[in-house]
Formats: structure tokens, C-alpha cells, sequence
């Protein structure tokens, strides 16, 4: 991948062995993001694999945490961490007999929470600011740079992004 090109596609790079940073939000309970950060692993979708695998090594991931809990918490809507695919490696863990979910490492840098509601009329993934809770329903998204700039900034993160 390359530089940003017309309506914000990728224009591929001349260099074949460069691959340009993704940027990505998992939608994941505060909870769940102290133990991954406390672990050094990222985890989305209740375990899945799928959205592990569509990330790669030097990409980025911002948590977005609706919830203190995923079952009793309370409302919270705030990105609570930031950090970056360590590598290409995809691992199943053992939690419990019955599951097993997948888990990739990530280096998650300090932060502090950022709440979402004074960024809603400037990230451009929400495209209404009535429904703006719309793209985080699928659990895990791509985001542009500049979005992800923005976010960073307000978790007091200067990514080397």
C-alpha cells in the first residue's frame, strides 16, 4: 500500500517490501481491556479469529469500550486504549474447557480514556451524528489516518503512526 489517492484509496507503493500502517477500532468492555492490556494481547469478538486475521504486523488498534462490563456494566463510551500489532502471530488460549478464543500481542502504549462525544462531529466514519453508534455494531473496523490521528491526540498518544 501506499499514498492516500483519490477519494482517500490506496495508491499501491513503488516498493513491494513496504506496507503502509491500517488503522482499526475493536469495540471491546473496559474489563476486557485491562486484562488485555495487563496480558500485552488484543482479543475481539468474543475470541473470533476472523478480525485478528484481517489485521497485520505495524497496524494499529484503538479500543472503544460502550461498557465498564460486557454483561452488567454501565455506559461508558470512551476510546480506552491504543497500541500496535507486534506481529503476524494468531494464538488460541485456553480461558476455560469450553472456550478457547484467538488472540494476537499488541504493544499498547500510555493513555489516558477519551471520551467519544466531542469527536462525533469530526471523525469522518460517522457519517450521522444521530446514529452514530452504527459502525461499532460489527465489533471491529477500519478507520482512516486522520481519524485515527485525531483519536490519539485526544488519548494524549503522539504515535510514531
Amino acid at each position: 500500500m501506499g499514498k492516500p489517492g483519490k477519494n482517500g484509496s490506496r495508491v499501491p507503493s513503488k516498493d513491494p517490501d513496504v506496507r503502509e500502517a491500517r488503522y482499526w477500532i475493536g469495540v471491546v468492555s473496559l474489563s476486557h481491556v485491562k486484562l488485555g492490556r495487563a496480558g500485552g494481547y488484543a482479543q475481539l469478538g468474543h475470541g473470533k479469529a476472523a478480525p485478528l486475521r484481517r489485521m497485520s504486523k505495524g497496524d494499529w488498534l484503538v479500543s472503544y469500550s460502550p461498557k465498564t462490563d460486557m454483561t452488567d456494566g454501565e455506559p461508558l463510551q470512551m476510546f480506552t486504549a491504543i497500541g500496535k500489532i507486534r506481529d503476524d502471530r494468531i494464538y488460541e488460549h485456553a480461558m476455560g474447557p469450553d472456550f478457547v478464543p484467538f488472540r494476537r500481542d499488541l504493544a499498547y502504549l500510555a493513555c489516558r480514556p477519551a471520551s467519544i462525544q466531542p469527536l462525533l462531529a469530526k471523525l469522518s466514519f460517522i457519517k450521522d451524528p444521530e446514529r452514530w453508534g452504527y459502525p461499532f455494531r460489527t465489533g471491529h473496523f477500519e478507520i482512516g489516518k486522520a481519524d485515527f490521528l485525531l483519536i490519539a491526540e485526544a488519548m494524549g498518544v503522539r504515535p510514531d503512526a
